[in-house]
């Protein structure tokens, strides 16, 4: 995610250029310009003789066009921001339940509850690695015994195996007299709040936009500023390329920003920064316990502004 300055002025932001979606269609934007030049010098050729086109057309296609284009980004954009709310809620479930082990969980030694702890930290690595399709054990050694993680390696959703493997913990205690009857529903909700936090970001990740209208939107996008040119050159002549660039670079920028945000779980640099945010539950559930190898909380790269 690129996390701007709080005092970055109006011309630092005008021409950044790292996280733009510019970055994205510079290629397309480029065929689309040489287009239009190659065209205003056949117009200059031939004349009136040409193909050429009333801008009519083009005026009510580029309206529907640009309703279509808002509707489908408000569609991306809305996917991105129940995402950032899931994980909002990981946070704050990640707190809740570090607490209740910590107070409600009385009788038994201090090392069993300090790791059930590193259990809740381990989850929300797992389950970025989970969403982003990997696995990666060097991250959670630290956390989870060998035990742990070779019972890991064979599970589909290693997440939710965390979490039984949790739950059966809290059996064990319950079962020794260590949670009082009224606490354990306690503990077991939060479990349970984990897991529909967890669903809602699998939700997200396996249910694109249908594929068939993206499809849709980019081949009318495509078309248009390819023909855009045919409309123009008869009133601008040799201007054609400066409108179809800026045109262009609307219509072509708009369609790949919906692509870039509708899939928050990513690496894009305009993505949800899962790193910090596993980093920062970690960093904040451990020094509940304490202990003293805290992870470095991320921040924003000094030059690129981002933070993933």
């Amino acid at each position: 995610m690129i996390v701007p300055k709080k005092s970055a002025s109006w011309y630092s932001v005008l021409f950044h250029l790292r996280g733009t979606i510019y970055e994205d269609i510079q290629w397309r934007l480029f065929v689309v310009v040489g287009n239009s030049i190659l065209i205003t010098l056949l117009y200059k050729m031939f004349g009136n003789d040409g193909p050429w086109l009333s801008m009519i057309p083009f005026t009510l296609i580029g309206l529907v066009l640009s309703i279509f284009l808002g509707f489908r980004n408000n569609t991306s954009y809305d996917r991105f921001w129940e995402g950032r709310k899931l994980w909002g809620g990981v946070v704050n479930t990640a707190r809740t339940i570090t607490r209740r082990i910590l107070t409600l969980i009385e009788q038994t030694d201090e090392d069993s509850r300090h790791e059930y702890i590193r259990f809740v930290a381990a989850y929300v690595h797992l389950l970025r690695q989970h969403l982003r399709g990997k696995w990666n054990p060097e991250e959670v050694k630290h956390l989870l015994s060998e035990k742990d993680i070779e019972f890991l390696e064979d599970e589909l959703n290693r997440p939710i195996a965390l979490l039984q493997r949790l739950a059966d913990r809290f059996q064990v205690e319950y079962a020794n007299g260590n949670i009082h009857p009224m606490h354990l529903p306690s503990l077991e909700q939060g479990l349970t709040d984990f897991t529909n936090l967890q669903g809602g970001c699998e939700r997200i990740k396996s249910t694109p936009i249908p594929f068939s209208y993206n499809i849709l939107l980019h081949r009318i996008v495509a078309i248009y500023c390819l023909m855009l040119p045919f409309g123009l050159v008869s009133l601008l002549g040799y201007e054609t390329p400066i409108i179809v660039a800026f045109v262009g670079y609307a219509f072509l920028g708009i369609d790949a920003l919906g692509d870039e945000i509708e899939e928050p779980f990513g690496h894009d640099d305009n993505d949800l920064p899962l790193n910090a945010l596993t980093t920062m539950i970690e960093y904040n559930v451990r020094q509940r316990i304490p202990d003293e190898d805290l992870p470095a909380l991320r921040t924003p790269n000094p030059v690129t502004r981002v933070l993933n």
